[in-house]
């Protein structure tokens, strides 16, 4: 039998976006730096995703500092740490907690995309031998990691996974906790890939109590066009795998 989370996750649900609609245009970040840290995940994978979705095999953990240079809101920085899973036969990262460093930036991207991001201190630093990311809220380190020994490869060597957002919506009257499907498009400038490394991880701040990273995988930092897109997919969080994806109706 497949394996399938058995974490309820209505009880962090209420912190997180409620949607009024459904209906957003596109959004496109020209020139962002993006940087993944790509680990296998320590602790019980199946405590940390709900019974819509199977846990990957190996399990893993995706950690993702965005910096967006400029956009109808200006300047800002996102940081998500999410766990890879699958929902159906495809690939996705469960994200239940994230932070970004801009008040307007935060406030759109709840709205609209149901990204459950609160305000912190997000600082990304790329170089010619590494790059950095480091995440503080409540004067506390939440996350801490690099880069290390980047080589340029091609935008074609590089894969993100959609991402699963943990929201609120009123779903035919009532209101629900759901997964929204995120999965932007992204036109690559440069890239680069490296080794991961993890200094510091508060895995209670990211939502994933248990967490841990353990063995590195892979690293990448691109320089890339983001189109974050029109919602097409959501799924209920607590619906057996086959029963729990929606397709939206189209706008």
């Amino acid at each position: 039998m497949p394996l399938t989370g058995t974490r309820d996750l209505s009880s962090i649900a209420q912190s997180t976006p409620l949607l009024t609609s459904l209906d957003t245009e596109p959004w496109e970040l020209k020139g962002a730096k993006h940087l993944q840290l790509h680990f296998e995940l320590g602790g019980d994978r199946q405590a940390l995703l709900p019974p819509a979705l199977h846990p990957s095999i190996p399990p893993t953990l995706l950690i993702n500092v965005t910096a967006v240079p400029d956009s109808e809101v200006g300047a800002f920085t996102l940081a998500t740490v999410r766990v890879g899973c699958r929902a159906g036969a495809r690939p996705r990262g469960l994200l239940v907690r994230g932070y970004c460093d801009s008040t307007s930036a935060t406030k759109l991207l709840r709205e609209r995309w149901g990204f459950p991001v609160d305000l912190a201190e997000v600082c990304f630093d790329a170089g010619y031998a590494s790059a950095s990311a480091n995440v503080t809220s409540n004067n506390e380190t939440i996350l801490d990691g690099d880069l290390i020994d980047p080589q340029p490869i091609t935008g074609a060597d590089v894969q993100y996974m959609a991402s699963l957002n943990l929201a609120r919506t009123n779903w035919e009257g009532n209101e629900e906790a759901i997964l929204l499907q995120v999965d932007p498009d992204y036109t690559f400038e440069h890239a680069q890939r490296g080794r991961p490394r993890l200094n510091s991880f508060k895995e209670i701040e990211w939502g994933l109590p248990g967490a841990s990273a353990t063995h590195p995988i892979s690293a990448s930092l691109t320089t890339v066009d983001i189109t974050l897109p029109s919602l097409r997919y959501l799924i209920h969080p607590n619906r057996e795998p086959l029963a729990a994806v929606e397709r939206l109706p189209e706008q």
